[in-house]
């Protein structure tokens, strides 16, 4: 693939969307939660930041999210981007979406970037273990969707942008059905989106094994493979694609490096046909990096990428 020509007029997005892929790749190794970075504030007029804003408490954790607006004023409401950050669901946090978060506000988006329940061992003691994150994830969704009215969103237009272990996430939001109903402030609020960019993420738990990998998914996911296919199954995108397609599966846009040496491009490939061979909609593009893009120029056309999917499948007739 020939490299894109950048011009002066893409410099500054350049160095924007740097901050946010600038992290080292993601471990499949559980490691310590990091603290909350500051909050974030914009420097740009023409967004709004409100960091650390309480969208749900889980087992006596608060869960945050940080939300990103555009500061123009409009006649209807706006579309939404949910934004979960990787960090093999053990550590990093809302913050590393924030250059992603005021990229898309400036295109016109409400951006919620989101934190989630980090799944831990400490002192051999299992904390958080899978499905908690995805509980959180689609908490949030449906918080967003009754809040909508307050940030001037559309509930009918959310999506969904999430990096690596994010991604796995970001896709059970296009997949699966609410798990957790328990919130009777949210019973009446779908978890759904309508929209889902998978960048860099795990599809296929059961695949691929690596005994340290295994070593890592037999705590975080409840038990081996060999007598928990289910629980494995679950968590995997691509076990939930013919049920979902059946019931109008939100569209995917897939962007995996073919370097990837922490997550196998395999994974993106095999989601990618299964959702062609259910009929929905989708578009995989391979990009020549590793699974924290580094060159610049993919870092843009992730970027561009992703605001013209959004633009496409959340912007109604009335908002393009």
């Amino acid at each position: 693939m020939k490299s894109l020509r950048i011009s002066p007029f893409t410099l500054l997005l350049l160095a924007l969307m740097a901050a946010v892929y600038s992290a080292a790749g993601q471990s499949p190794q559980p490691s310590s939660p990091t603290p909350s970075s500051p909050a974030p504030s914009s420097d740009d007029p023409r967004v709004s930041v409100l960091p650390d804003v309480p969208y749900a408490t889980a087992a006596a954790h608060p869960l945050l999210l940080d939300i990103y607006q555009p500061t123009g004023s409009v006649s209807t409401a706006r579309p939404a981007v949910v934004l979960i950050h990787g960090g093999s669901w053990s550590s990093m946090d809302k913050s590393t979406m924030r250059t992603m978060g005021m990229f898309l506000a400036r295109s016109g988006f409400v951006a919620f970037s989101i934190d989630y329940r980090l799944f831990s061992m400490n002192g051999g003691k299992v904390e958080n273990p899978f499905p908690a994150q995805l509980d959180d994830v689609q908490r949030a969704v449906r918080w967003i969707r009754a809040n909508a009215a307050k940030y001037q969103v559309d509930p009918n237009h959310i999506g969904a942008f999430g990096h690596s272990a994010g991604a796995q996430l970001a896709s059970l939001l296009g997949l699966e059905a609410t798990r957790d109903n328990s919130d009777p402030a949210l019973a009446l609020y779908s978890s759904a989106v309508q929209a889902v960019v998978d960048y860099a993420g795990p599809t296929d738990f059961p695949a691929h094994h690596d005994p340290e990998d295994d070593n890592f998914l037999n705590k975080f996911l409840g038990g081996d493979y060999a007598h928990h296919a289910e629980l494995w199954q679950q968590a995997s995108p691509v076990f939930h694609v013919s049920k979902a397609v059946s019931k109008d599966a939100a569209p995917f846009l897939i962007i995996h490096g073919t370097q990837d040496d922490n997550v196998p491009i395999a994974q993106a490939e095999e989601l990618a046909a299964k959702l062609k061979q259910a009929g929905a909609s989708v578009r995989f593009v391979k990009l020549e990096d590793t699974h924290t893009f580094s060159k610049p120029e993919n870092r843009l056309q992730l970027a561009l990428e992703t605001r013209d999917f959004f633009n496409e499948y959340l912007r109604s007739a009335s908002i393009k």
